[in-house]
């Protein structure tokens, strides 16, 4: 292959570079107005009234809006098709607020100082309401409503699923051990760079055009239609240039407030938050509680697994229930369990709202298994890695639980390879330490789908066009985040067709010139719009050939196109450049170079990967420090090298600070979040990186394109798990509640010597 496997520059490079790429917030148009908004200082309350006067008193304020004079329509910011049958129980405006953060008002002004400064002389009178912060504490009181008007949909739990497959009692009663364990995850937030922003500009026409850095634009349209009451054909999103989002700009916040505020005063208005209002207002990762038991024989095979999960979903359903099942779907296809049980929940909390967060539903069910089995090897007396190998699934072994097939599942190969790469058995065998600080190493295994087929309907669009400069025009509903989608889709495109990957141009979403696409969710984009793209670009190729084979009086089989030339099989000097085909064809051919194809894909197979890491604690403080990182992936066929490093970075990264440092930490007794900016809420810096080596296991998917499957969310899961059990081994503990902080460890500690001494 001449362009697949390369380690092609990432497109958009230059621009964020120089400074040359122009974000949504760095839009201006002429008569642009900005919002800001009013957010809850109460977990929850009624608003009993909203006096606006000095507000609207500032010179420049143009518009406030609230509950009293904008729709009471309710949305579920989660879907992303239209007639979705997801519980509606959001608003533009509530007249209750339901946590620390949610929407009061919004001043729209003619800049952002002013609509600031008006925003804040907003004065609202609250009747504070009782409140529930905890999960479990939300969970035991199920089926109380919590909204002073007595809504159905605020009581407990929102949504009760149950997996199971096999005689999971039955496997129990003949087990010879069982471990049982219970482990926390908590809320965080993604850190973007770029913080939430919007631009809606109403048209003369009556329509609305929304700019926006949003995963996907028909999520957007249909939401924003929704919220509006406006028919969906009224509605055009652009899918704006992304200062970074994994997962946080997934569905729709500022986008429907945007559109109505620009819909009332006719001109283009801009929403963007600070730091603070997309911490506490927007999205966050899902906090859970696992309880998990695990069954096995003597030789180490897992018999059965039995796992109650409750999900957070914070004040708003959003995909609560979503995320739960997303945890059960993992649960058959990383190890051989022919038992097994899942009953998982999810409840309302007075937190800030659940929503995608990379790795959805994976990072949390592999933190409470993979933890559990770390425990379990210790009580076997055995290595960690002899004890998955035991137990992990094979190539193309089916899904107990009913989904596809697992695919060229390689995930065996990943612990192999790593172990040996990092010296795991000398490592593992080693002292600890006898002084202040320890060192323990930890791995863990992961799994993470490809897209939603199995689970939600599935399907991709590409147009492509050769254009009369020679060059290849996909237009397909892509979403590049920032971690190089346009690139690979180019490399694709180019290998397939035979071009040059700098003659590939791949504008970004657009619904109003490109076919229906979920988006960048699911870890979908390089598996299924990629095997999209490819499969036009062979379409287009023939197409191109049998043109050429007017030109050349010859058969399109005797024709080679490569290098942007098209060239006789039968030798000599004729050739034929893409760009004077092109004009040929417009000469000779009774139509454009063209081709529309619609993909549904077959299968989901899983990406894997297996995390390796060494750890230091110091016993005094609790400060635990990664000093060491293997990460080996399975995910077939890399389609660009340095990329896909990239992103394992960058998953490593925030698997560690998911492990011990990221936490919104919700105060139990106000609701207030403590990690509310970034000088409080902990992420790792670049100089606290460990030394980091990545390691991929390049076993072809025979349903991906070019070989490939996704990377982008597994990268993160399997690093946290790892770490958790790398500090449980340097320091002969069974912590279970991320993250470890220094608090946490030491509490650790003492309570293992208070075990000890027992």
């Amino acid at each position: 292959m001449t362009y697949i496997g390369t380690s092609l520059p990432i497109s958009s490079g230059t621009p964020k570079a120089s400074g040359s790429l122009a974000y949504t917030g760095d839009m201006k148009l002429d008569r642009m107005l900005h919002a800001k908004l009013l957010l809850s200082p109460h977990p929850h309350a009624k608003i009993k009234s909203i006096d606006t006067a000095k507000a609207a008193a500032v010179p420049g304020v143009i518009a406030i809006f609230s509950h009293e004079n904008t729709p009471a329509t309710y949305y579920n910011s989660a879907l992303w098709i239209a007639e979705q049958d997801f519980v509606p129980d959001e608003r533009l405006f509530s007249p209750v607020v339901r946590f620390v953060g949610d929407r009061v008002a919004a001043v729209v002004a003619a800049d952002e100082a002013t609509a600031e400064h008006a925003a804040a002389l907003i004065e609202v009178d609250y009747e504070e309401l009782p409140a529930v912060f905890d999960i479990e504490e939300a969970f035991a009181a199920r089926n109380v409503s919590r909204d002073p008007e007595t809504l159905p949909i605020y009581e407990n739990p929102i949504s009760d699923m149950t997996v199971e497959y096999g005689n999971t009692d039955e496997a129990f009663a003949r087990a010879h051990l069982v471990v049982e364990d219970r482990v926390k995850t908590p809320k965080t937030h993604h850190c973007a760079i770029e913080n939430h922003v919007c631009l809606a500009v109403a048209e003369r026409d009556g329509s609305i055009t929304v700019h926006t850095p949003c995963q996907s634009v028909f999520a957007v349209k249909f939401i924003v239609a929704k919220a509006l009451s406006l028919p969906d054909d009224r509605i055009r999103v652009i899918k704006a240039p992304t200062g970074g989002s994994f997962g946080g700009k997934s569905e729709p916040v500022l986008e429907p407030l945007c559109a109505f505020f620009s819909r009332v005063t006719k001109r283009p208005v801009m929403l963007q938050l600070d730091r603070y209002g997309s911490i506490v207002s927007t999205r966050t990762r899902n906090a859970a509680v696992g309880r998990v038991k695990t069954a096995f024989d003597k030789d180490g095979k897992i018999l059965a697994r039995d796992i109650q999960a409750i999900g957070d979903a914070g004040a708003y359903r959003s995909g609560g229930n979503m995320v739960v099942g997303a945890m059960a779907r993992r649960l058959g296809r990383l190890y051989k369990i022919g038992n097994q049980r899942f009953r998982g929940w999810s409840v309302y909390t007075n937190t800030p709202i659940g929503g995608a967060y990379r790795g959805y539903g994976s990072s949390q069910i592999h933190a409470i298994t993979e933890i559990n089995l770390e425990h379990a090897a210790r009580r076997l007396g055995m290595d960690p890695v002899e004890l998955r190998l035991k137990n992990l699934v094979e190539p193309f072994d089916d899904d107990p639980a009913g989904g596809p097939s697992v695919g060229n599942a390689r995930i065996i190969e990943c612990v192999k390879e790593g172990a040996e790469a990092f010296d795991w058995k000398n490592k593992r065998n080693r002292p600890r330490g006898d002084g202040r600080r320890k060192r323990g190493v930890g791995m863990s295994c992961a799994t993470h789908g490809n897209g939603h087929f199995g689970a939600y309907p599935e399907n991709a669009a590409a147009t492509l066009s050769l254009r009369d400069d020679g060059g290849l025009h996909l237009v397909s509903p892509l979403h590049d985040l920032g971690c190089g989608t346009v690139t690979i889709m180019r490399q694709i495109v180019a290998e397939a067709v035979g071009a040059s990957p700098e003659m590939v141009a791949v504008p970004e979403a657009d619904t109003g010139t490109c076919a229906f696409d979920p988006g960048s969710r699911a870890s979908r984009v390089t598996y299924i719009v990629g095997e999209c793209a490819q499969e036009a670009s062979l379409m287009l190729k023939a197409k191109i050939l049998e043109v050429a084979a007017l030109a050349f009086n010859s058969s399109p089989d005797d024709l080679t196109l490569k290098d942007n030339q098209i060239r006789s099989n039968y030798g000599g000097d004729r050739r034929m450049s893409l760009r004077e085909l092109a004009g040929f064809a417009r000469q000779r051919s009774p139509e454009d170079i063209s081709v529309t194809h619609h993909f549904k894909p077959r299968a989901n197979p899983g990406s894997y990967a297996a995390c390796f890491v060494e750890v230091e604690v110091d016993t005094l403080t609790g400060l635990t420090r990664v000093m060491d990182v293997l990460a080996v992936h399975d995910i077939g066929q890399p389609i660009n090298l340095t990329l896909a490093e990239g992103q394992v970075h960058g998953g490593i990264h925030m698997g560690i600070g998911y492990a011990l440092l990221e936490d919104l930490d919700i105060d139990p007794d106000t609701g207030q979040t403590k990690g509310n900016s970034l000088s409080r809420y902990q992420v790792l810096n670049a100089p606290e990186m460990p030394r980091v080596q990545v390691l991929f296991v390049e076993s072809k998917e025979t349903t991906g394109p070019y070989g490939g499957k996704a990377l982008g969310e597994v990268a993160t899961v399997p690093m946290a798990p790892a770490i958790v059990n790398a500090v449980n081994h340097a320091l002969g503990t069974e912590l279970t509640e991320l993250p470890l902080t220094p608090e946490r460890v030491v509490a650790g500690l003492v309570e293992q010597d208070e075990l000890d001494q027992a």
